[in-house]
């Protein structure tokens, strides 16, 4: 808007001989461009990410709000751009590659691209398995095969190209395991609410859902939402629901 402002500014000086009314003419037409500008120039301009995309998993970013945010598809930009870990291994993909006594984490029939997405990246990825997640009680079972953040360590963030396409108020619904952690969201790079999960499930495997939070979006368009975490809960996704 400053730089509208500035526009009119200097037109009023420079065309002071045009008569009045053609004037306000022009300075209305000037407006009504302003206006009709989408209001999507919310990223800041200094944030060199790009929205996270999947030809495998036949995904185009960005994410988009209302709807379902996959804490998996943070933006692509790596390590201090789009993301902080406390490790440069992925230690869910790590451990996948991995057997045990009781079984190998990558399980039968399970794609490549899932056991092991994104292992090349620091933030900590695996996803629900049929002995770990679902055969223990859930209060919320987890979708099969959904891909969800964990290993956190206090500090860690990752960032969402996100296209909001109503502003208004949402509440935040989220499936997790384990206890609180203290999470936030910031908009635009400023603080915008803490989230709160509301009951320990007692293990990392031991899915709930629940509404943690609420956000404002005063303007609709491309926006970035960092998710700051601590040492905690393994989390699976935000779904955004508006409010009014």
């Amino acid at each position: 808007m400053a730089g509208i402002i500035k526009i009119i500014m200097n037109y009023c000086k420079i065309m002071k001989k045009i008569p009045d009314k053609f004037h306000l003419q022009v300075i209305n037409l000037l407006l009504i461009a302003f206006i009709q500008l989408p209001l999507n120039a919310q990223i800041p301009s200094d944030y060199k990410g790009k929205p996270f995309y999947d030809d495998t998993l036949g995904f185009k970013g960005p994410q988009a709000i209302p709807g379902r945010i996959e804490l998996a598809y943070y933006d692509f930009g790596g390590e201090g751009v789009a993301y902080h870990d406390s490790t440069t291994t992925n230690d869910g993909a790590k451990l996948n590659h991995q057997c045990f006594d009781y079984g190998c984490h990558w399980r039968p029939g399970i794609p490549y691209h899932i056991a092991f997405f994104r292992e090349n990246e620091g933030v900590d990825i695996s996803y629900t398995k049929d002995w770990a997640d679902f055969k223990k009680p859930n209060v919320v079972e987890p979708m099969v095969n959904q891909l969800y953040i964990g290993w956190e360590a206090d500090g860690e963030w990752t960032n969402y190209t996100v296209d909001v396409k109503s502003a208004g108020r949402y509440k935040i619904i989220t499936v997790y395991a384990n206890y609180d952690n203290n999470s936030e969201l910031w908009l635009n790079n400023k603080f915008a609410t803490k989230l709160y999960l509301p009951k320990n499930t007692g293990y990392y495997h031991q899915w709930d859902q629940a509404t943690v939070g609420e956000i404002e979006f005063p303007a609709a368009g491309l926006q970035l939402i960092t998710l700051k975490y601590n040492r905690g809960p393994n989390l699976a996704y935000f779904d955004f629901v508006k409010i009014y």
